[in-house]
């Protein structure tokens, strides 16, 4: 069992978030622009990580392992 986490959009991110994960979070993160910051929550589907953020913006692993930027409503996801 793979335990999630969560974290403050534009804060640190975890060590528990995977490093092919952080460039594409980074990215999100510089396009907020409210306040108070919305939250990351990582959990884990199917063994991929995936990260969404409260808005609907989601970042997870595609079938070839590249990061991707998605929303929640996406057929993708």
């Amino acid at each position: 069992m793979r335990l999630g986490t969560r974290w403050t959009s534009g804060g640190a991110i975890p060590a528990s978030v995977p490093e092919a994960l952080h460039e594409q979070i980074g990215q999100v993160d510089r396009l907020i622009e409210v306040d108070p910051r919305p939250k990351w929550t990582l959990t884990w589907l199917e063994g991929r990580p995936v990260a969404e953020l409260e808005n609907g913006a989601v970042v997870s692993l595609d079938a070839s392992g590249r990061a991707v930027v998605g929303q929640i409503d996406d057929d993708t996801f």
